[in-house]
């Protein structure tokens, strides 16, 4: 039987997903369904005087209001954190105000629009302090922040000595990368029940785990009292990988109503205590031979976190692997500001820290008369520069030899403005792309039915990105089935354990647990069969035996999944596994790597910017499922038009809050902004990162795409912009 890993499977969940059976988290019927609504700060500092609920708690259908006048009690403190991915939670505990629309009451009420008109009567008071926002204004204040907030690393980093050549060439440029929001179609939502002291939820989460531990420990359960349910999300980006204050409150109102309660955040609510990207100030020094050999790099971040918890956005952490250079200086620091605590968003670090990496290449590559993919070949690091480690497979040199024959790059004019359509300017760029291979413990069950067909779960999470499909497609090659005879479910805590869906690390984790469950599985079978006088196959070595399409096979005589579970009066047969890193990060570096080739056109008029055509091509292991993946990259790149050409999030700096608050405000690309893309992966076995050799394809679509793009508007214009996004009063003022 052909394998269908590596075949362009048609979706397992779309047709649910199009004919709106596919449940997402606010869309669970129960009886008595209520419906709660925050009411946010208006302040971004200072102090709660009072809070007057009369007129809400006297409006019609209300059935509860809670603020900190009577704290609602919990078990734990939520500053308090269990894992690093755990956020301090504002949950009506304390008067103090820490940033713009931190939840300060809750209502809840029959109906959603009586909840929201109750919302509306709830008056606060405040005793305003100065808002802390201005990142550049807190620089003399900023911090190194602890290994712990780095993912285990150093804030700050020296490799290599100290070169005693001087150099023929320099840049030194500062990039700034604006608050990003994440935005995604479904907004964080949850559905809280309680039953006695056992609590079930249906949350928007990226980690069914992590949100019951979470919500253990807050309300003193044992675990084994929570379940978390996620079967479908609308999006994540990152933005869902914690568990934020509505989960909670959500809890606490349907404890203090002792009813359902169902809780969606506003799209402006999106814009609050849900983290985001921070903003960078993100300077970078290179110095270069004059045939672009680099003698140093020094990449120094200052980022924003929030004044009570602590959140590393680790943009020079890229810089320490990408290039072999004489010596590399990083270095990480933190100003603590009166906004809400930033998060993961997509590529945390290698997106925001590319940028200004891959700019700066360019720029050297400007000053020396370089092309810029040579400059990158020159500086092409054969083995790890941080740990001196070799790679487990790199593919960078292909990525950039398919990337620049497909987009034609040989037939770049160098100079800048050279290349025109009429009076349009037109640009290349390219930038490359690269993301670390993870992989977290993660447990998968199989489960052979009577009829000969297979059920495999793991309580992981689907994003949208195709996990559904692809770990059906595993464990139907381990298990020689048709896909068609495998029903693949996750997203509950009742299933096997699996790690939070974030850092490009689900396939990995649980896709070698889906194959080492459904191998388990079918060995089982097999040593059943041989041992079966009824079998056909009874006394063959069971290493002869293989399965093809539910068929034991071996020596031209077959037995079935289904007649063997009939002669052994089995109603199911049933195999668990576990799958979890060994010591093989201890012996190798592990990245995807790629290119991002890119073309613009920009109106000298106007300044207006049009991404006319990409090209983007990417070593990722084993591709699963090429068109699964090929929407990874797509996204991705979307995603990093967005960054480089329109989203921004504004602070008021009188007021502290973000005034950008819905999708007329805050630009993301729609149809008419996204070109055609060529979008390749290049073949690439590598046997040690985990037992299916795949390497995570969520994230690494974004990095290079915004500097690509800069460096295209660059070419087209002969001006540097520094500052994303790349409006167009920031091309007109620099062209």
């Amino acid at each position: 039987m052909d394998n269908t890993v590596g075949q362009p499977l048609d979706r397992v969940d779309g047709r649910l997903k199009v004919t709106g059976a596919a449940r997402y988290s606010a869309e669970y019927p129960h009886e008595g369904l209520v419906h709660a609504v925050i009411v946010t700060s208006t302040i971004a500092r200072g102090t709660i005087t009072g809070v007057d609920a009369r007129a809400a708690e006297q409006a019609p259908g209300v059935l509860a209001v809670l603020s900190p006048e009577k704290p609602p009690r919990l078990a734990k403190d939520p500053a308090k954190k269990q894992k690093p991915q755990d956020r301090f939670v504002h949950v009506l505990q304390t008067r103090q105000v820490d940033s713009q629309h931190q939840p300060v009451a809750l209502v809840i009420a029959d109906t959603l629009e009586r909840a929201t008109h109750a919302a509306a009567l709830v008056q606060v008071r405040y005793r305003a302090s100065q808002a802390r926002v201005d990142l550049k204004a807190e620089r003399s204040r900023a911090y190194a922040p602890k290994k712990q907030a780095m993912n285990g690393r150093e804030a700050d980093l020296v490799q290599g000595q100290a070169p005693t050549a001087k150099p023929d060439a320099q840049v030194d440029a500062t990039y700034v990368t604006p608050y990003e929001h994440h935005n995604p179609m479904e907004p964080h939502a949850t559905t809280a029940v309680w039953d006695g002291d056992a609590l079930t939820v249906y949350d928007a989460t990226q980690g069914v785990f992590n949100a019951r531990d979470r919500l253990a420990a807050l309300f003193g359960l044992p675990p084994e009292k929570v379940r978390v349910i996620t079967k479908f999300i609308g999006g994540g980006f990152g933005g869902k990988g914690s568990t934020w204050a509505h989960t909670v409150l959500a809890v606490m109102a349907a404890r203090a109503v002792s009813r359902p309660v169902k809780l969606v955040l506003r799209r402006e609510q999106m814009f609050g205590p849900v983290g985001f990207r921070p903003e960078t100030h993100q300077r970078v020094r290179l110095e270069a031979r004059k045939d672009g050999g680099l003698l140093r790099v020094r990449h120094d971040v200052l980022t924003a976190t929030s004044t009570f918890d602590e959140f590393v956005e680790p943009s020079a952490a890229v810089t320490r692997i990408l290039y072999a250079s004489e010596q590399i200086a990083t270095s990480h620091r933190l100003a603590r500001l009166s906004l809400g605590t930033p998060t993961f968003m997509r590529a945390p670090g290698e997106a925001s820290g590319l940028h200004a990496l891959e700019c700066a290449m360019d720029e050297l590559a400007h000053t020396l008369g370089m092309d810029p993919l040579a400059l990158r070949l020159r500086n092409h690091a054969d083995t790890d520069p941080e740990t001196g480690l070799p790679w487990s497979s790199k593919s960078l040199k292909e990525c950039y030899r398919v990337g620049a024959e497909r987009f034609g790059w040989a037939r770049r004019d160098p100079t800048p403005r050279a290349m025109k359509d009429g009076r349009t300017l037109i640009g290349w760029g390219m930038a490359t792309a690269t993301y670390p291979v993870r992989r977290s413990k993660a447990g998968a069950r199989a489960t052979l039915l009577p009829d000969g067909h297979a059920r495999v779960v793991s309580g992981s999470q689907d994003l949208g990105t195709g996990a559904y499909t692809v770990f059906t497609q595993v464990a139907a090659d381990a298990l020689g089935l048709m896909p068609a005879q495998v029903s693949f479910d996750l997203g509950d805590t009742r299933m096997p354990q699996t790690p939070v869906s974030g850092g490009s690390q689900t396939t990995a984790s649980v896709g070698s647990a889906v194959k080492l469950a459904a191998r388990a599985l079918r060995d089982k079978a097999i040593a059943l069969a041989v041992a079966d006088p009824g079998s056909p196959l009874h006394g063959l070595p069971a290493g002869d035996v293989t399965v093809e399409r539910g068929q034991l096979v071996a020596g031209g005589k077959k037995d079935s999944y289904a007649a063997l579970l009939q002669r052994q009066k089995l109603g199911t047969l049933e195999a668990e596994a576990e799958s979890e890193p060994g010591k093989e990060k201890e012996q190798y570096a592990m990245h995807s790597f790629g290119a991002q080739f890119c073309e613009v056109r920009v109106d000298p008029d106007l300044g207006e910017v049009r991404v006319s055509r990409w090209v983007g091509v990417y070593g990722a292991g084993t591709i699963l499922n090429p068109k699964t993946a090929r929407s990874q990259m797509y996204g991705g790149i979307v995603m990093g038009i967005g960054m480089a050409l329109m989203e921004h999030s504004v602070v008021d700096p009188r007021s502290g809050r973000f005034i950008t608050r819905d999708l007329a405000d805050y630009h993301v690309p729609v149809n008419p902004d996204v070109p055609d893309m060529d979008i390749l992966f290049v073949p690439e076995d590598d046997p040690h990162v985990n037992p299916i050799g795949v390497k995570g394809i969520g994230e690494i679509g974004i990095t290079g795409v915004s500097a690509a793009i800069a460096n295209a508007v660059f070419h087209a214009t002969g001006r540097r912009v520094r500052e994303l996004p790349l409006t167009l009063d920031r091309i007109l003022q620099e062209t």
